[in-house]
């Protein structure tokens, strides 16, 4: 871990004037900025602000300034998170903290699951412990999900950011096509054909004779392998890749149902025009696997049917994918505002519920999940007035975040790129664990090796 930042150069943050003591963070929250830099890689978390933040007045049209009612200004910062391009954004925002003026200073930063460890880490103390902010994580976050306090952690077990959200996946499938090929839209039936990897396949082969594809394509499957693996893709102190097992389980059933033809073969990633066409009314995708932010976020925008044609139901696997952590960053000058947004947006039960029946998300509070899952007017209309928090409850109540690492996001993406060109013939299975290794060490010049499962 600490070989990671000295290569990126942020460990130079480690010897700042950022370091500092707990009273002179009490000093930075009684003089408060006037301009809050949020970084984040979407609008998402910007459109649950704007939601619940009590002190939010306007939001300019072009969404780069909200305006709230004491007279501040957060200004949002948006980058891709693809290819990495937004740590390196953040990153180099980060090491002009030390220097930066107080309306150019990082205040508030996001991370997902696949970095959040790089920026917890306790030695390069970038993301600033909750404790020093005046939150107390055992009794202002008490109604949080434990993976999702422990994940934002550092390696002593201090909190060092929060979430709104739980992430429990489900299958989000079309009850037009459930119909054709079951004669029944019912979650409960769907399900039992859904329940396992081997059942799955079964109706993969039901759904094929029908004209349809189970999934869009092996990208969509890849979550619930990568959210089994039993090593983290790097330990810490290490240079060292090691690819679990069930990484390759995924390369190897996924070639399977390709060549069996249970996958759209012009769909060949995730992010992509051909990805956002296979959510469409004209394709023949039957599912996709989506925690609540990917109904939400990802699906209803690219769905151009009616509403109602969708339904979820339980997953082949237990999973969860994504989660973004929402940090005050050391140097901050807006330490109060940071606390309040914090807090409004992942400890208030009301407005954490607001979210859920606004956008569908899953919100973070065990409590508030529980209620909800037998409530009848979290029904969406959507999902045909379906209730999904009935069935995203039980997951999240079994959710084991697996163990994570600061290069999580380019092993997940460069290791999917490299099998994706297996996968459609360019190369061999040799040369995709070749190429996979030469893109990661491309991105992460430290790395020195990658072990392979025998």
């Amino acid at each position: 871990m600490r070989k990671f930042w000295a290569k990126s150069g942020l460990a130079l943050l480690l010897s700042s004037a950022l370091l500092s003591s707990a009273a002179s963070l009490v000093k930075v929250i009684a003089e408060e900025g006037k301009i809050i830099n949020i970084y984040s890689w979407n609008t998402e978390f910007r459109d649950r602000v704007t939601a619940v933040y009590s002190k939010v007045e306007s939001t300019s049209d072009d969404g780069t300034v909200t305006k709230l009612t004491d007279g501040t200004e957060i200004h949002w910062i948006i980058n891709p998170n693809q290819d990495g391009v937004y740590q390196q954004k953040l990153d180099e925002a980060l090491l002009r903290q030390a220097d930066a003026s107080a309306d150019e200073k990082v205040d508030i930063f996001l991370s997902e699951t696949d970095y959040v460890n790089k920026y917890v880490d306790e030695l390069v103390d970038i993301a600033v412990p909750l404790t020093e902010l005046g939150i107390a994580p055992d009794t202002d976050l008490a109604d949080q999900f434990e993976f999702a306090k422990v994940t934002p952690s550092d390696q002593s077990g201090v909190q060092r950011g929060s979430t709104w959200q739980g992430t429990p996946g489900l299958l989000v499938y079309r009850r037009d096509i459930a119909i054709d090929a079951f004669g029944t839209d019912d979650p409960e039936e769907i399900a039992k054909k859904t329940e396992n990897w081997d059942v799955l396949k079964e109706t993969a082969e039901e759904l094929k004779a029908k004209g349809y594809f189970v999934f869009s394509s092996y990208a969509d499957t890849f979550r619930l392998y990568g959210n089994a693996i039993e090593r983290p893709w790097v330990e810490a102190d290490s240079t060292v890749i090691n690819v679990d097992q069930k990484i390759l389980d995924w390369v190897n059933d996924s070639k399977e149902m390709l060549e069996a033809g249970y996958f759209d073969e012009t769909v060949k990633a995730q992010w992509n025009d051909d990805w956002n066409k296979a959510m469409g009314s004209q394709s023949k995708s039957f599912a996709f696997l989506f925690p609540a932010w990917g109904i939400d976020f990802v699906l209803k925008p690219n769905w151009d049917g009616d509403a109602g044609s969708w339904a979820v139901t339980t997953p082949p696997q237990e999973y969860n994918w994504g989660g973004s952590y929402i940090h005050a960053a050391r140097g901050t000058d807006n330490a109060e505002h940071a606390k309040e947004i914090i807090m409004e947006l992942t400890g208030n039960k009301d407005n954490l519920l607001k979210i859920s029946k606004e956008y569908l998300d899953f919100t973070n509070t065990i409590s508030g999940m529980n209620e909800v899952a037998q409530d009848e007017t979290f029904a969406h209309e959507f999902l045909g007035g379906q209730n999904p928090f009935t069935y995203f409850t039980p997951v999240a109540e079994n959710i084991k975040v697996a163990p994570l690492s600061a290069y999580d996001q380019a092993c997940v993406e460069e290791i999917q790129a490299a099998f994706g060109d297996y996968f459609q013939g360019q190369v061999t299975f040799e040369e995709a664990k070749q190429n996979f290794e030469i893109a990661v060490k491309e991105r992460h010049p430290e790395i020195t090796e990658v072990i392979w499962p025998e």
